[in-house]
């Protein structure tokens, strides 16, 4: 991971507005990195911080599913996803899979304002760092048993 940092954005319909204050605060460390987001939350991001930001689909459109794919193709090292936890989402199995494939690939990740605070603050957002990433060359190379 660069010292410049690959950084998604994302908030269920509820939590963007936390999100949008919270990214109003932290604008001027925001702008040293290089931004994502899902649809709605990257156009009202991108007009309230006035840098540039990498627009995918909304969420139930796929938008979480295009982080995902990114995540697993190295292009995304940290993401920032204020989810609902009391809402249920027309795409939850969505969401799930995109938290998981930043648990599975070691993406740093917060779902709430304090933890994106500890997060951002951190020394490590100003240097390189090397993730531990883990060896899955046993799993894909297992047999496959068919019946």
């Amino acid at each position: 991971m660069n010292v410049q940092k690959r950084i998604a954005l994302v908030a269920h319909d509820h939590k963007k507005q936390d999100l949008m204050e919270w990214a109003k605060y932290n604008r001027d460390t925001l702008s040293e990195h290089i931004l994502f987001a899902t649809g709605t939350t990257g156009r009202l991001l991108e007009e309230l911080l006035q840098i540039p930001i990498t627009k995918f689909h909304s969420g139930p459109l796929g938008g979480d599913q295009q982080i995902g794919s990114k995540i697993v193709e190295g292009e995304i090292d940290f993401m920032i996803f204020f989810w609902d936890p009391l809402e249920s989402q027309p795409h939850d199995p969505d969401v799930k899979a995109l938290l998981r494939m930043a648990v599975v690939w070691d993406i740093p990740m917060a779902c709430n304002r304090s933890s994106a605070d500890f997060m951002i603050s951190s020394p490590l957002m100003k240097q390189a760092y090397n993730r531990n990433l883990p060896d899955y060359q046993t799993y894909q190379q297992r047999d496959v048993v068919t019946s």
